[in-house]
């Protein structure tokens, strides 16, 4: 054991000494990797020893460096080392963290957490929270407890007697709701495209006006799809204006705040947060800007009676404890699971209030920078208000040819060049380079390396 993962830690360390300088992403023969990785089943076990060095070296030209500074695909950062080293115990713990019998340390951490992070984005000490796997069973558990406020409310218990027969909601949605809350549409029963979807304005942000006229006409009760960040633009939905409306016709506001919420963090970004502390409901990604390892969603719930009656599961052997604070199971929907609190608390203590302000306000700040860098040359196009950390680009030919395709070669020469990462998008009919910045490690090299890199691919396709 201990030469095996002593081992590990140094193949580990080797990995993560390389991220500033390899290549972030290039193309991979999927059938060499397959070969490399695969093959049949062995008869007889391995040495662990050797099967870790084989799993090193014949996935390393399959890795990402999605953990390092210059990828910019997708909204997701790298991770810190304090989360890491808090992930590597938890792996050596072993500790499930279901309830606080079988693991008093995991449920209190997550207790810890709730109280941390509700301080931090000012929402009321008596919100319920859970940790999920990620933002898409984080709004699915958000939603979940609106399906039961909203069914109770009219008479209906959901848990007990399903959806057969029952009372229908009405569902409103952005345009531009991340993918994940029709996921979670889908899965609750609810439907993806039973929903109204609110038209938005040039920058992504619902339009509280079209709400307003739709909250006025529909069937009661009604569940609201806001967002805090739009995943394309970084755009927030009029919140203020949509808080009101929603009160009054006694509905549920449910705000996707992956990455947007971790705003309330800085003095300087606070204001687009402004009224999401009175949602019923609300999710937050921690791998974006708290950079913690993956399999890590939190939802808050307002109505914590409603969150716990939508997730809660017992049986006869499900010892409990009294006196305990908190069973996590109660909160989630998942029994058994890995103790992904001890990350975000380790994470937590690590940047402190004032850590986590700066890696948001650096981000951003280096995202504007990115723009910047870009816009200054010609064939190049910003299509949104840089209010946060999204940057969209578009890349128009000099010579008359079909703008999308042109832009789709130059972000194809970008992932193959390996210098940086980014996406592609077609936003408003029109396709786009999608950059997002969210990493800790981030500096002003990376996005001056990276730039010149994007304009390098740019000439090349022209």
């Amino acid at each position: 054991m201990d030469d095996l993962l002593r081992r590990t830690s140094d193949l580990a360390m080797e990995f993560l000494k390389t991220l500033q300088d390899r290549p972030v992403g290039r193309p991979v023969g999927h059938a060499r990797l397959l070969a490399d990785l695969g093959g049949s089943l062995p008869v007889h076990g391995e040495d662990s020893l050797r099967v870790i060095e084989g799993l090193a070296q014949a996935a390393t030209r399959g890795l990402v460096a999605t953990a390092g500074p210059r990828y910019f695909g997708f909204v997701v950062g790298g991770a810190l080392p304090a989360g890491v080293a808090a992930e590597w115990l938890a792996a050596a713990w072993d500790q499930n963290a279901f309830s606080y019998v079988l693991s008093p340390a995991a449920a209190v951490a997550e207790e810890v957490v709730r109280t941390w992070l509700i301080d931090l984005f000012g929402l009321s000490p008596e919100m319920s929270m859970g940790c999920t796997t990620g933002g898409t069973m984080a709004n699915f558990t958000a939603l979940a407890a609106a399906r039961h406020a909203l069914l109770q409310s009219v008479g209906w218990d959901v848990e007990t007697r399903g959806l057969f027969d029952a009372p229908p909601l009405t569902v409103i949605t952005s345009e531009e709701s991340h993918v994940s809350i029709f996921a979670a549409l889908q899965m609750l029963g609810l439907g993806r495209e039973r929903v109204i979807r609110i038209p938005v304005d040039e920058q992504g942000r619902m339009r509280s006006d079209e709400l307003l006229t739709v909250l006025t006409e529909v069937r009661k009760p009604a569940l609201v799809c806001a967002q805090a960040g739009n995943v394309n633009t970084g755009a927030f939905d009029p919140i203020p204006e949509i808080v009101p409306a929603v009160r009054r016709c006694g509905g549920w506001l449910h705000v996707d705040g992956a990455f947007g919420m971790w705003a309330a963090a800085s003095s300087l970004y606070q204001s687009l947060t402004e009224h999401i502390a009175i949602a019923d409901s609300i999710t937050v990604d921690c791998h974006k800007w708290l950079n913690v390892p993956y399999d890590s969603g939190l939802v808050f719930v307002r109505d914590a009676a409603a969150h716990q009656k939508s997730m809660t599961l017992s049986a006869s052997y499900y010892a409990t404890n009294a006196e305990a604070g908190r069973d996590n199971h109660n909160w989630v929907p998942e029994a058994s699971r890995r103790a992904r609190g001890f990350a975000i608390y380790a994470a937590l203590r690590a940047l402190g209030r004032a850590g986590i302000a700066e890696v948001v306000e650096r981000c951003c700040t280096l995202a504007r920078r990115m723009a910047r860098r870009l816009a200054e040359h010609e064939g190049v196009r910003i299509l949104n208000e840089v209010v946060l950390n999204q940057v969209l680009v578009r890349f128009v030919p000099t010579h008359g040819e079909d703008a999308d395709a042109f832009t789709g070669e130059v972000i194809r020469r970008v992932q193959n060049d390996g210098t940086c990462w980014v996406g592609g998008t077609f936003w408003h009919g029109m396709h786009a380079m999608r950059i997002s910045i969210a990493n800790w490690s981030t500096e002003e090299r990376d996005i001056d390396r990276s730039a010149e890199a994007i304009l390098k691919c740019m000439h090349m396709a022209t």
